[in-house]
């Protein structure tokens, strides 16, 4: 079986597409993210349509209340209503819940009670990206959130191709082999190339899919501008941080940040302990309600 060649560029190779077209169903973007994008382009955005839209569906509608109330946005006053929760949230940040809801709908055909755990993990990692990038200039705690939620997408379409795929999860931890080498190993692509391919089809915005083909290289933090934007790998250096905090809080976490790029993700973005301290405690209040 053939395995996808190692990152070297920005672009994908025609090579790369033709593999995953060719193994995996890249689920086609929903109407609701095509709108939500639509709207938020849009000098002045139509956020009665968005309400109208969300309130249709009851996990999305839920989920936007809940990052209303998140620590992310969390005020005195809890809010109970989607309309109230997207004046609250922003428009660039109702796109991330709808983008977050549509990606879950649409991650069908595995086992339920893994999927939950799987995606319950990603929104806590994702919460924590925010949160910290809320701290940091020049990086907008909405693309932090959506890169965060998106960056492992693939995983689930990958499982659901490949019977074989947990399987081979637990044969890379027992041997401490990195996830990126065991899927070189065993599948025709790997979920960095895959994701990268989902979020280009789904519209999002180019960083953040050049972040997902990035993600898992180990000379990131060393890359060029030329070969990956600043700004690309500032929400590498986020969701390592993110995954990293989380691992310590979520006992389904499989694959642990190396400590080589927590810490360079931490010089990176030039946290300090004491902010990492005041972040985990509020992830701990946040994981303890999921």
């Amino acid at each position: 079986m053939g395995v996808c060649k190692e990152v070297n560029n920005l672009e994908l190779s025609h090579d790369d597409i033709s593999l995953v077209f060719k193994n995996i169903d890249i689920p086609t973007c929903p109407a609701i993210v095509s709108l939500a994008m639509s709207e938020a382009q849009r000098d002045e955005p139509d956020i009665r349509k968005l309400v109208a839209a969300i309130e249709q569906d009851v996990g999305m509608a839920a989920l936007t209340i809940k990052l209303a109330n998140s620590p992310m946005f969390r005020t005195s006053q809890p809010v109970s209503g989607v309309s109230v929760a997207l004046a609250r949230l922003g428009i660039r940040n109702v796109v991330c819940v709808v983008v977050a809801a549509a990606l879950r709908n649409c991650m069908s055909g595995v086992d339920a009670k893994w999927l939950e755990s799987f995606w319950n993990h990603a929104s806590l990692v994702a919460t924590a990206a925010g949160l910290i990038a809320r701290k940091q200039y020049g990086i907008p705690p909405d693309a932090a959130y959506t890169f965060a939620l998106f960056h492992d997408s693939a995983i689930p379409l990958l499982r659901k191709r490949f019977d074989n795929y947990c399987d081979v999860i637990k044969l890379a931890m027992d041997r401490r082999q990195s996830l990126i080498d065991a899927e070189n190993e065993y599948f025709p692509c790997t979920h960095p190339i895959v994701g990268t391919l989902l979020a280009r089809n789904w519209g999002l915005p180019k960083n953040i899919g050049q972040s997902i083909l990035f993600h898992h290289e180990s000379d990131v933090y060393q890359l060029p501008e030329t070969t990956l934007a600043g700004s690309s790998v500032a929400l590498i250096a986020v969701t390592h941080v993110a995954e990293r905090l989380i691992a310590g809080l979520d006992e389904n976490a499989n694959f642990e940040v190396s400590d080589a790029h927590f810490q360079e993700a931490l010089h990176h973005l030039s946290i300090t302990i004491d902010e990492l301290e005041e972040i985990r405690e509020l992830l701990e209040h946040e994981s303890s309600r999921v």
